[in-house]
């Protein structure tokens, strides 16, 4: 099942990685396997992992990118990744997981890539350099992205009850 989570705006929170760790905990439930945070200039990424298709740790997330200026928490099943991997040949692999496939395809196509993508999910997706985080899930809304405002923060999850770990502890 999977779970993400996520701050973005981090001027008035200093802890956030703390917060995005709390979040996490939340989401336990969703994912047993792993847990991951990835902590960017404006925004911490959280991930709980359910292993189904890369039983493997290299397969944990966030994912980064090579070069470091992306980073990605997926949440779903990308029915095609095969076949969009084999779209993507200048791409390393160093994994069999479709998210490393979402990852790369994102990287080279943008958000043009949305529209090749088949399957169910949620994912926060962040430029470092540009300081950009697209929140995206797919069209019939199978996997849950509950986002709220914080003051001038951008607080999400894959459950609304993960917010509300910010509050406590």
């Amino acid at each position: 099942m999977c779970g993400i989570t996520g701050i973005y705006g981090l001027e008035q929170l200093p802890d956030g990685a703390k917060r995005v760790h709390r979040m996490n905990d939340r989401l336990a439930h969703r994912g047993p396997d792993a847990e991951g945070i990835y902590e960017g200039k404006n925004v911490v990424l959280g991930h709980r992992r359910l292993s189904i298709i890369d039983l493997s740790d290299a397969a944990n997330q966030p994912w980064i990118s090579q070069d470091g200026r992306y980073a990605l928490v997926f949440n779903g099943e990308l029915y095609n990744f095969k076949e969009l991997r084999s779209q993507l040949p200048d791409y390393s692999f160093q994994t069999e997981s479709d998210t490393e496939v979402v990852l790369a395809a994102l990287i080279q196509w943008g958000m043009a890539a949305l529209q090749k993508f088949n399957g169910m999910f949620a994912l926060a997706f962040w430029d470092e350099r540009e300081e950009k985080l697209w929140l995206v899930r797919d069209r019939l809304g199978i996997k849950p992205l509950y986002y709220a405002h914080a003051g001038s923060s951008v607080v999400f999850a894959s459950e609304v009850q993960s917010h509300l770990g910010l509050r406590t502890g």
